[in-house]
């Protein structure tokens, strides 16, 4: 059935966009499911069709028809999944590169989603169009830990705790060269390139963005670097250590041909060679939706990672 939002703009949300204001409004959404809904028809501002840019006045009544889920008509597949802990509520995943979370143009099989219809009888269909219980995303190269919700009241607090900032997120990547400093953070905002519409940027009028940093171990020409994600952007790690000078080795997007410039022939051979951004999604860190109960997980640094570091470590 459709569901009913009356909502009214606060004082101080006078002036945001449309989609931002329904994101403070209803905190369980992003803004990207705020200017679907916008676009779909399914919002008018003062009783009439409004578009996602919209600059809201205090006071003004915006009327939300939320529409069903569409029905899922993705198939249940047979895929393994590397499940470091589930309950009743949630399942957190160690996941391989290659993997892509949800079913796409170009990838309508063999995807995260797929192989979790197969593994759980019932999952959450919060999100307007079904995508069972996916609360955040890893790009398809990057590995690592991922939690997914069983239940709705799973997926709705998830949400919530990712939009308050309430998950620790710690990556470990490979960079080249080495940051100045050992600790360290980069305050950049974010948005799509105005150029290379398949790259994100650091852009002014970008929205924020910010990572913690730590070098955790110096090499010749690299460095294994773990980074906090404070804010969760696309490719937001990928694209700050790139601002700063520190590719990560095998970025297809953002590195170019930093490889050139290693000082070691074999360093040079295992980073041109690297199939992948070399980026592991390392710990992460909750509280249980339920439970409330601290939770926090760590993911072993996938074999080919592994590979690559102990590589560059002969050749400090």
């Amino acid at each position: 059935m459709t569901t009913r939002h009356d909502l009214t703009v606060a004082p101080h949300l006078d002036g945001l966009r449309l989609d931002s204001c329904i994101a403070e409004l209803v905190p369980e959404w992003s803004r990207s499911r705020a200017r679907k809904l916008i676009d779909g028809g399914h919002v008018t501002v003062n009783g009439e069709a409004a578009r996602a840019s919209l600059k809201v006045r205090e006071g003004d009544h915006v009327l939300i028809l939320e529409p069903p889920p569409a029905p899922l008509d993705t198939e249940p597949e047979d895929i393994p999944l590397d499940i470091v802990h589930e309950d009743e509520e949630l399942l957190v995943i160690n996941k391989p590169t290659g993997l892509v979370i949800h079913p796409a143009a170009g990838n309508p099989r063999g995807t995260l989603v797929n192989a979790l219809l197969h593994h759980c009888t019932d999952l959450s269909g919060i999100g307007g169009v079904e995508r069972p219980g996916i609360v955040h995303r890893l790009d398809k190269e990057t590995t690592g830990l991922l939690v997914v919700a069983k239940t709705d009241r799973a997926h709705l607090a998830l949400s919530l705790a990712f939009k308050k900032r309430e998950i620790a997120k710690t990556y470990l990547a490979v960079c080249y060269g080495v940051p100045a400093q050992a600790d360290g953070v980069i305050d950049a905002p974010i948005d799509r390139h105005p150029k290379e519409r398949q790259q994100m940027a650091v852009v002014a009028t970008g929205r924020p963005a910010r990572t913690l940093y730590h070098v955790e171990e110096a090499f010749a020409d690299t460095s294994l670097v773990s980074c906090r994600l404070i804010t969760g952007r696309t490719h937001q790690i990928r694209v700050h250590m790139a601002h700063r000078g520190h590719a990560l080795v095998g970025d297809p997007l953002y590195s170019g041909r930093q490889w050139r410039n290693l000082s070691d022939p074999s360093a040079q051979l295992a980073c041109r060679t690297f199939p992948r951004q070399a980026l592991h999604a390392w710990r992460l860190g909750f509280t249980h939706p339920v439970t409330r109960v601290e939770v926090e997980f760590e993911a072993p640094v996938p074999a080919d990672m592994l590979g690559l570091i102990g590589l560059l470590r002969t050749n400090r």
